[in-house]
């Protein structure tokens, strides 16, 4: 007979429907600020604005976050040291491109630092999930 378990007010769980459980509430534990935060730059850094015209093989549009920083930071530095990736919305279109400009530089930034926040919070409901249901069941039941 496989082991059943309670969690809160629900009885007769299996393993796997005790896990679920506890994933949803640790999700909701951790979605907070930070969430928005992580979604908001992904979006700033969406691009959803046409443009005038790009080179060939330019990546098409630019961002709320690109516009912003371009107007806010016109700074340049000497040298072209500063990486900016082309595109966060596929591992194969992305590109490095060396700038010189700063607000290029952190327009190009805002969506991967979203990702790296929400990276972050799906790593930490999985880990906590994982911690709370192996602390929950039996030997025979743990991840």
């Amino acid at each position: 007979m496989p082991n059943t378990y309670t969690y809160g007010i629900h009885t007769d769980l299996s393993p796997v429907e005790l896990f679920f459980l506890i994933a949803v509430d640790e999700t909701m534990n951790e979605l907070g600020v930070s969430d928005a935060v992580g979604v908001g730059m992904i979006l700033a850094g969406s691009r959803l604005l046409p443009t005038r015209g790009k080179f060939a093989g330019a990546v098409k549009g630019t961002s709320v976050a690109s516009k912003l920083s371009r107007s806010l930071l016109p700074y340049e530095i000497k040298h072209r040291i500063l990486p900016t990736f082309t595109s966060w919305t596929s591992v194969v279109l992305l590109r490095v491109k060396l700038t010189n400009h700063i607000g290029v530089f952190v327009g190009r930034a805002i969506p991967g630092v979203g990702w790296v926040i929400t990276a972050a919070d799906v790593g930490r409901i999985g880990y906590k999930t994982v911690v709370e249901y192996n602390r929950r069941v039996k030997q025979e039941d743990r991840l």
